[in-house]
């Protein structure tokens, strides 16, 4: 068996990766929030956001991670199309569940729907990123690990969404994205202690792209995406203050019989 090294480099991957997880998560409630305030098309549009938000948060989160995956005895190489979908897995789901509680009249039955179907989404992200996987091996999986993942994965969902609901402060978001960022790294690692490798020495080049190649400059966009997104979201006026603004703006009825001010 192939000794698995979670953490190759300390605790520099877990903490980022934790980084990563909150910062989506907390962009994706902000966003949520400000769509619950709207309607029509702005409303669309800020809940796309939130889901991709949401999505990036916790697909980066899951390879940066993976940064520090290491298994003695073999090199690790990632399958390109399976990591890009894998990707793209996550925020269709998500954005299904973020829709679902947007815009749904029973809140509470969208919440158990949209929860369980994101949760179920995001743990098919997380094994189709450990699919990509190539090595000199067979890679097997504790079948109770997998479902305690599963299980972790559609509780922070669910919370997730609920938050979304919720949340109203900045404090509340702050403390929410915090808990969320936790719940998706426990689910993540769970996923990952779950894993045991039979190594199988080989001089054969393995397929795919390494994880410096590949997955280091998308996590590096795809976190760039999220920190620039955060700071527009934190600019942007709320539907609280663009209503104080135009209600300045607007002129003040004169007294009767007397002149405008």
């Amino acid at each position: 068996m192939g000794h698995l090294d979670h953490a190759a480099f300390g605790w520099l991957t877990p903490a980022l990766s934790y980084v990563m997880a909150c910062t989506g998560a907390a962009l994706g409630l902000r966003c949520t929030v400000r769509a619950l305030a709207t309607t029509g098309r702005s409303r669309r549009n800020w809940l796309v956001t939130a889901a991709s938000a949401i999505g990036t948060g916790i697909w980066t989160m899951h390879f940066v991670a993976m940064l520090g995956f290491r298994v003695s005895g073999t090199g690790i190489r990632y399958d390109v199309p399976l990591t890009i979908l894998s990707l793209l897995v996550a925020m269709v789901v998500v954005c299904a569940g973020v829709f679902a509680v947007g815009y749904s009249r029973d809140r509470n039955r969208a919440l158990l729907l949209g929860g369980l179907t994101t949760g179920l989404g995001v743990a098919s992200m997380h094994y189709l990123g450990m699919a990509a996987v190539r090595l000199h091996g067979d890679v097997r999986y504790d079948p109770v690990l997998v479902g305690l993942s599963v299980l972790i994965a559609v509780a922070a969902a669910t919370v997730a969404l609920w938050a979304g609901l919720n949340t109203k402060s900045p404090l509340a978001v702050t403390i929410a994205s915090l808990v969320l960022g936790a719940a998706v790294s426990s689910m993540h690692y769970t996923g990952m202690f779950a894993v045991s490798v039979r190594v199988n020495p080989s001089g054969e080049a393995l397929p795919g792209a390494t994880a410096m190649q590949f997955i280091f400059p998308l996590a590096v966009g795809l976190g760039s995406y999220l920190f620039i997104t955060s700071a527009f979201v934190a600019l942007s006026p709320t539907a609280d203050e663009r209503e104080a603004s135009a209600s300045a703006q607007r002129p003040v009825a004169s007294p009767a019989g007397g002149s405008p001010a």
